[in-house]
Parts: structure tokens; sequence; C-alpha cells
């Protein structure tokens, strides 16, 4: 980010006779030198063009110097970096690097055409904010906020976006859901007190597939942890199926997820399911002899020890039929750790130990991609004050992950950053000081020559640049 140029000098510890003196003059100098590969992951994917195409701008283009389109860009490109608050844009719309990764034809706004304006390329926070203040039914008769964003079009294009990355349709996928706190500070709508978390907040809904994100739904946190997820499901599977026919589905959650609605729908839509349950007595008297016998062979062998068990179970009133359920019998040097899961696959099909320690514990991995996007990609931000304004930002944050997504997955492809989470891509690849000229045929970037992963950037230069636009 550029900071504003002034004249005073500040003078630090010397070193042997030299003095040590800083001054910010150094000219166009930006900290986010390797914004320049957002761009190309873009060009390669699209995923901001599509996003941008779920805007539906009433504003007089006459009237405008920025797109809705550049200000989309802008908005998940400052996420990508690093740049959770609109606040932050009034300082990086000075920055011309950061304008040429958006994609503006002037970045250093030169031609803009009040002069209060000059020397800022991009959008300010009070222009940036019309995108998530926007009301769902504004129109060009509105004084301001004209930009407004189609919801149910970004729950369908989060899925498209999935489907683009596979030009070979899978046989058959996983699909994980779970539910996550986003605490609250202010007195937002939807706004209750949830007793597990202890603090006031919202209970978004999410679904992965593998890393790739499918939904992001933002609720109140007064329901169940499952609310909505039929729903959501029933919009997934009819998508990804229309595109693939024959493909193969297994549902996963926890013991939040274990809901007759959901297990029955999924049996009478041909998808596998497999659900943690919350212990009870009468699953717990079901494999006492187990949970006995785990517990004298590990006082011999003072070793974790397991055993599984595979049986059939319904419940007293909840459940409409008997159902498969896997139990853990488990002894650890804490005690006894019980566990049990439901699944609509059958033993012919896959045996009990596998189920849970291969299929259901792989669910686990989702967790680490809420936090990617809850922690690294603000999608915790939700500090407007309406559901709506704060699920747009939800939105952002979840196109911001799907970027960073398609460069992981592209640009550091047989690295060693393959598997590197947001904010190790953004420290290792984005923070490189860079000096930039732009003259009337080019934009030259001088990047650090200290920068110590040169080569792991040109590698993945190299592999975006080998890519086709999809």
């Amino acid at each position: 980010m550029v900071a504003e140029c002034s004249g005073q000098k500040l003078e630090f510890q010397g070193l042997a006779r030299r003095e040590v003196i800083a001054r910010f003059d150094g000219g166009d100098i930006s900290s986010d030198g390797g914004s320049l590969l957002l761009r190309e992951v873009e060009g390669r994917t699209k995923v901001v063009e599509q996003f941008a195409r779920c805007f539906e701008d009433h504003r007089n283009p006459d009237l405008i110097e920025h797109r809705a389109a550049d200000l989309v860009t802008q908005r998940v490109f400052g996420l990508a970096l690093g740049y959770e608050d609109l606040n932050d844009h009034d300082d990086l719309r000075c920055d011309p690097l950061f304008a040429v990764a958006v994609g503006k034809a002037d970045p250093k706004g030169e031609s803009r055409v009040r002069e209060r304006d000059r020397g800022k390329a991009l959008a300010g926070k009070s222009t940036l904010n019309r995108l998530e203040l926007t009301r769902a039914d504004a129109t060009a008769k509105e004084r301001y906020k004209k930009i407004v964003l189609d919801g149910g079009a970004v729950d369908q294009l989060l899925v498209d976006l999935f489907l683009q990355a596979h030009p070979e349709p899978p046989d058959e996928i996983e699909i994980d859901f779970d539910a996550t706190d986003d605490p609250l500070h202010g007195k937002q709508e939807g706004r209750f007190f949830h007793g597990y978390y202890g603090h006031y907040c919202y209970l978004p809904l999410y679904a992965f597939c593998g890393e790739f994100l499918l939904c992001a739904r933002l609720r109140p946190s007064n329901i169940d942890a499952s609310a909505g997820t039929v729903e959501e499901l029933e919009r997934i599977v009819t998508q990804l199926r229309q595109a693939w026919p024959e493909l193969k589905i297994l549902v996963r959650g926890d013991s939040g997820f274990c809901r007759e609605p959901i297990m029955a729908w999924c049996e009478e839509n041909d998808v596998n399911y497999v659900f943690g349950i919350a212990q009870n007595a009468r699953l717990l008297r079901r494999i006492g002899g187990s949970l006995k016998r785990m517990a004298k062979l590990h006082e011999q062998t003072c070793e974790p020890v397991r055993e599984f068990r595979d049986f059939r179970y319904r419940t007293e009133d909840s459940w409409s039929r008997a159902r498969r359920v896997v139990a853990k019998a488990e002894h650890l040097p804490k005690g006894a750790n019980p566990r049990f899961i439901v699944t609509s696959l059958t033993p012919e099909e896959i045996d009990a130990q596998t189920l849970y320690e291969t299929v259901y514990c792989a669910r686990g991995d989702m967790e680490n991609r809420i936090k990617e996007q809850q922690l690294f990609l603000f999608a915790d931000r939700t500090s407007t004050a309406t559901m709506r304004a704060n699920q747009i930002r939800l939105y952002f944050s979840s196109v911001a992950y799907v970027l960073m997504h398609a460069l992981r997955r592209i640009g550091l492809h047989a690295t060693e950053f393959a598997r590197a989470q947001c904010n190790t891509i953004r420290l290792k690849l984005f923070k490189i000081g860079a000096l930039v000229r732009v003259t009337f045929r080019k934009v030259w970037v001088s990047l650090s020559q200290s920068y110590p992963y040169a080569e792991l950037f040109a590698r993945v230069h190299a592999n975006l640049a080998s890519t086709p636009p999809g």
C-alpha cells in the first residue's frame, strides 16, 4: 500500500558510523507486488467476473467512473490481500499496482473527472459500500445506492464454479455440511445469544466438497444447527445432477445434522449419508460389553484401544425407520471415548472401521476450510445493521475464498505450498515490495531483489501462464 509522501525525516539508531534516515519519498512503491497473481488467476477462471454479473447496476453509465465489475473486483481482491475493512480502500485507491490488478486502464488516476480524485484510480469506501447496502428492491430512482445483488444467482454460481473446475465429471463426491458461530458485538438484525457458544452470534451454514465451497448461508443463531440443510441440499444436488446425471453423492455431517428430515430426503433422492449421533443411554447399552473389554485391554497394555460394532437402530419416536449405526468402542488414557455414526451405506458396500476412520473422520478437514474463510478472508466481519448486508459481506468473503483456492489449485500445483492456507499464500506470495512506473505504453513493476520466494513466484506465474483462460 502506498503511503502519502511526506518530507518528514525519520532518524533511527545509527549503524557503525553511518546514520540511518528514512523518508516517505520513494515514489510509487506498493507492498502488494503479488497482487498481479490475483489478476492472472482471475484471467484464467473468471471467478470475479461471473460474480459481478450477479449485480444489477441501475446507475446512469454516463455519470459513473467505476463500473460495478470494477467495484466488485476491488472489494474481492482487497479481501484476498488482507484488507478487511472498507476504510482500507481510502488508502488503497492511491496504489497504482492495485489499480493494475483490478484492471483500471488509468492506473494513476490522472484522467479522473474531479480534481480532488486525481491520483486516485480506484473507488473509496463511500462508493464501495453501495455494493452491500443497496436494498433488494432498489431501482434507478434511488439517489445513491443502486447496485442490487441477486443472492440466488450467487448461490447458483458457487456450484457452477465447482462444475467449471471439473472438465471430467467425477464418479462420486462427498458434500460436507457444518455450522459455526460468527460472534457479534453490536445490535445487528438477527442477533441472538447462543447458549453453547456463550455469546451473541450468527450461525452460518457452510457446505464444502473437498476444498470447493458450495454454500455459505448466514442465519440467526436461535435455530437448530441443521436448519435449512434440506433446502440447500435439494438446490445443490439438483444443480449437480443436471450437469452430471450419473453422479453418486455422499453427504456428511456431525451429530447436529442427524435429523430425520435430512436422512429421509437423502433416502428418497438416492443420496447416501453418514452423520454423527449424540450419545444416549440406549446406544451406550448396546456397546456396553465392548466398552468393558476395551477398558480391560487398556489396563493390560496402557495403549489406546478400540473396536467397532455394527447394528440396526431406531429411536423411540424421532426416526421413521431403523437404520445402520456404527459404534466405536474406544478407551484412551483419559477414559472411555465411545462414538456413534448413522449411515445409509450397507455393510456390503463398506465395513464399519473403514466407514468411521476413512469416510466419516475425513469430514473434519472442512473445519480448516471454514477457518480459512472466517479468520483469513474475514467472513466474520458481519458488522452492518441488516442481515441482507451481512449476507452480502459473506458472499464477498466466499468469492475471495474461491479465487484463493483457484490460485492454490492451479498456480501452486506441485509446489511446496500446494496445501497452504490463505494466510500463508498471502504472506509468501502477495506481500512483496514493488516499485511501479507507468509509461504511455507499459507498466513497469520492479519487485524486491531481496524477496526470498522469487523462484516460487516464477513457478506460480508459469503455472498460471500455461493454463488457458476458462
